[in-house]
């Protein structure tokens, strides 16, 4: 039986998972502020991204989700461990993207992946400490796009 220290540290860290996605479909990215230890080291490599310290991935998650007309981060399957002050996440993301413009139109693209994350407790409440992305599969990637993650 879940203790109500656990219920409410679940809750807790559901709420954080949650309030990346939104901080990202709004292209709010100081949100994200609160989200992420300062530190914290973020790797979206396999997806087509970039390593980095959060401050540098901040910058490049503007300019990189800049070019798609819209998208939508759904999470879902948490399996959350928590260790006292430290915690471990798989979250489980499909992520519907409408590409760039290109002639005859938009496309939307899905990608389904797995969050990978470490969480520390802060006074401020939990935090992200590393977050990985783990590729499960993918769908009508337009191949300039494909390109660019495989560079």
């Amino acid at each position: 039986m879940l203790s109500l220290q656990e219920i409410s540290d679940r809750l807790e860290l559901q709420q954080l998972a949650t309030e990346y996605t939104y901080a990202i479909d709004t292209r709010d990215y100081d949100r994200l502020d609160a989200v992420f230890l300062p530190d914290a080291w973020i790797d979206y490599t396999e997806m087509g991204g970039i390593a980095a310290h959060y401050p540098e991935m901040k910058a490049w998650l503007a300019m990189a989700m800049a070019p798609f007309g819209n998208f939508l981060h759904l999470i879902a399957n948490f399996d959350l461990r928590i260790y006292g002050n430290a915690a471990t996440g798989n979250i489980a993301c499909f992520n519907p993207m409408e590409t760039p413009e290109r002639p005859g139109g938009r496309q939307v693209m899905f990608m389904a992946l797995w969050y990978r994350d470490t969480y520390v407790r802060t006074p401020q409440g939990w935090r992200i400490q590393t977050r990985r992305e783990d590729q499960c599969c993918n769908h009508n990637i337009p191949p300039e796009i494909r390109a660019s993650a495989q560079a």
